[in-house]
């Protein structure tokens, strides 16, 4: 559904209705944004690469086939982007000005300890269906859909990002001896 309602906007995108691109901004962001800050492990950095991924994306979108995956098209473009900033970063002279106060906005004061350990500990795959389902709020449906993947794959990789988060939180809890 949300699938041909995605293929209709980005053909009148393409026949220069530009207004559709905010349905399509819409309809994508979220999957994208994860997935990029997967990649790069900071919220301002990651909302840049987002920024220039859909910039990227609009300018090259002849080169889409239609009816494919879109969002793993736009996906890719967002991961290739954030790779590429990574390996601009490293050859960057260091400076002792400290950024990790800056990582996640103020509307996040418990989470971001949260998005870090996910990242540590979980696949790229596993984080980015726990970001989505969790939350941004979308159905395992929806998730599934965007994502190309079973709904019970899902469901499974949901439920064991979870596992996976509780269990190293309980073994610091123990550790710790709360």
């Amino acid at each position: 559904m949300k699938k041909k309602l995605l293929e209709q906007k980005i053909r009148e995108y393409k026949t220069g209705d530009k207004r559709a691109f905010d349905a399509i901004y819409d309809m994508t962001y979220k999957a994208v944004y994860f997935r990029i800050l997967y990649v790069v492990r900071d919220k301002m950095y990651a909302e840049d690469i987002l920024h220039d991924a859909y910039l990227r994306a609009m300018e090259h979108l002849d080169s889409y086939r239609e009816d494919t995956d879109f969002i793993a098209w736009l996906s890719r473009i967002g991961k290739n982007l954030a790779l590429n900033f990574l390996e601009k970063k490293k050859r960057e002279v260091q400076t002792d000005f400290q950024e990790e106060e800056y990582r996640f906005s103020a509307k996040e004061p418990e989470l971001p300890w949260l998005f870090s350990l996910a990242q540590k500990i979980l696949s790229e795959e596993e984080y980015e269906i726990l970001m989505l389902c969790q939350i941004s709020g979308y159905k395992r449906r929806e998730v599934a859909d965007m994502l190309s993947l079973p709904i019970g794959t899902v469901t499974w990789k949901n439920n064991e990002a979870l596992k996976k988060l509780k269990k190293h939180l309980e073994k610091e809890n123990k550790e710790a001896g709360i």
